[in-house]
């Protein structure tokens, strides 16, 4: 018969194992998270949006919320801000990890190919929330002209996965060695 006190922490005291991992858990980082699209029109363009709350424009998609899945928060944002639903299966296409800046902790962004807008899904879109002022498909030269170094960095990384059937990783908009 095997002594009960030496049966290991989970067996013997459920609660404070679970206790134990709750302390361990609250000491872990916690991530910023970010999930956006790629999302093309018939021509090849890309979708970018213009935030009303940063000066620079943006690929489309938002901050995740508390336990909420990434591709689960680009849905709801895409649905929120732009009235646009997306399909039910997105490939993921590139994972930036951008340093802490200015007051911001350190942020993981995901980027998932929501593929090719048809002319009436294109025609539909309708900016739904004050978070935006503008939407606009661009060429990737033009794209590279209004999205702020790293983004234009990230998106083109993720084009380029797209196209390949690959995963792009990153660190600030940067492949890793």
């Amino acid at each position: 018969m095997t002594d009960p006190d030496l049966r290991p922490l989970y067996e013997r005291d459920p609660a404070a194992w679970h206790a134990r991992l709750a302390e361990g858990n609250a000491r872990q980082a916690r991530k910023r998270v970010a999930a956006d699209a790629l999302i093309r029109d018939r021509d090849g363009r890309v979708l970018l949006v213009d935030p009303t709350y940063k000066p620079d424009w943006d690929t489309p998609g938002g901050m995740v919320e508390a336990n909420e899945p990434p591709i689960d928060a680009l849905r709801r944002e895409l649905a929120e801000e732009l009235g646009l639903r997306l399909p039910e299966r997105m490939a993921l296409v590139c994972v930036d990890w951008v340093a802490p800046h200015g007051p911001w902790d350190d942020l993981l962004t995901f980027i998932f190919d929501a593929g090719t807008l048809t002319p009436d899904q294109t025609t539909a879109l309708r900016i739904t929330d004050t978070e935006l002022a503008a939407f606009e498909f661009c060429t990737p030269a033009h794209a590279r002209q209004r999205l702020r170094p790293y983004v234009w960095a990230r998106l083109s990384a993720a084009i380029t996965a797209a196209e390949s059937g690959t995963v792009a990783y990153l660190h600030n908009g940067h492949p890793t060695p």
